[in-house]
């Protein structure tokens, strides 16, 4: 691989390893307006992303690490990443699918998360093709593999459009009944990576409910209305404005860590989910996706205890997270939308963060 500087700063060697026998690398995607996106096969990471700002400048607005060493020691392990076979939270890493109960790596509290012990982030993926602006990653998570039934063959693809939009498809197939969700856990702060507060970003989401949880962030069952509560986006609102409300949810997680749930007309809609915005950079983020919920987590439990790109550190709510994805622990609860993949069925998703000022 060319050792070659990325527009973020990125030297590309620094992204080459073998691991489990495969190689990993840096990819850099363009798109005609001179934005960049740089990903590695380590985890279908995102590694940087850099959109002009209301003055032209290229602004690298996602969280990350410089080499690949860092990512595989790093305190969050999820930067960039996608998150499976099941993003989120199964509670007490434990369900039943036919007349089988599945256990599984308990790795949040009492909880699984994000696909255990050693889920999609912390896997090399193959890369299938890559053009100027786009890229197809492959990985094939074999039967048992963290506890799940069924060889799942999983791919995600990133393309950088000639909109400033970055749009991720997903598409899977089994060939034994198996449970599937997927998100990208990128860490976005729109002032610019290492600004250290993202409460005066505006939001806006699409969203009338929100899913309460218990103490462990399992959700409890039932949607509950936004209305009258700090969990209230559906106008315009900085993400600081009530962060610190005296408001059970946000005690529990800090912060916000809470799947909202999108309006909808129809399952499987590719629908609105919301806009956000830095005041610094001008930089404006507007989302849609085909999944019924997004996580937003405001980086709550982060540290600033290591060194990241360009020597920044990343304090508590220095980033937040817009995970679209299927709701938490839906295996265990059949009033969710499902999550059950079974043979002879394809999953499709498409999510897409598109850019403007």
């Amino acid at each position: 691989m060319d050792n070659m500087y990325s527009k973020s700063g990125l030297l590309s060697g620094a992204f080459a390893k073998e691991l489990d026998g495969e190689q990993t690398g840096l990819y850099v995607l363009t798109n005609k307006l001179g934005s960049e996106i740089t990903i590695t096969n380590y985890g279908a990471k995102i590694v940087s992303l850099m959109v002009p700002d209301k003055s032209g400048t290229l602004t690298d607005i996602v969280l990350g690490h410089s080499s690949i060493e860092e990512y595989l020691t790093s305190e969050e392990p999820y930067f960039g990443a996608v998150c499976g076979r099941t993003a989120n939270r199964i509670a007490c890493g434990k369900f039943t699918l036919g007349d089988k109960e599945y256990k599984l790596a308990v790795n949040n509290g009492p909880n699984s998360l994000h696909g255990g012990l050693k889920g999609f982030n912390a896997v090399v993926w193959n890369v299938v093709n890559v053009s100027e602006n786009s890229i197809e990653l492959h990985y094939l998570s074999v039967d048992g593999e963290e506890g799940f039934p069924g060889n799942l063959d999983v791919y995600v693809t990133y393309t950088l459009t000639n909109d400033n939009a970055l749009d991720i498809f997903y598409k899977a197939v089994t060939d034994q009944t198996t449970i599937l969700n997927l998100t990208n856990h990128s860490y976005f702060n729109l002032s610019g990576e290492g600004d250290p507060y993202i409460g005066d970003h505006v939001l806006t989401l699409n969203a009338d409910a929100y899913l309460p949880t218990d103490a462990t962030a399992i959700p409890y069952g039932a949607a509950e209305p936004v209305k009258d509560t700090p969990m209230d986006f559906t106008t315009s609102r900085t993400i600081g404005e009530r962060i610190n409300d005296d408001f059970e949810q946000l005690r529990f997680g800090k912060g916000y860590d809470h799947t909202f749930v999108l309006n909808k007309q129809s399952d499987n809609e590719y629908s609105y989910v919301g806009v956000c915005e830095s005041p610094k950079t001008g930089i404006k983020m507007e989302m849609f996706t085909t999944e019924p919920g997004v996580q937003v987590y405001t980086g709550n439990w982060m540290t600033g205890g290591f060194s990241a790109k360009k020597g920044h550190r990343y304090p508590e709510r220095s980033a937040v997270c817009f995970e679209t994805q299927h709701f938490p622990d839906s295996i265990n609860k059949p009033e969710y939308p499902s999550v059950v993949l079974k043979p002879g069925e394809i999953f499709n998703s498409r999510t897409t963060y598109k850019f403007s000022t």
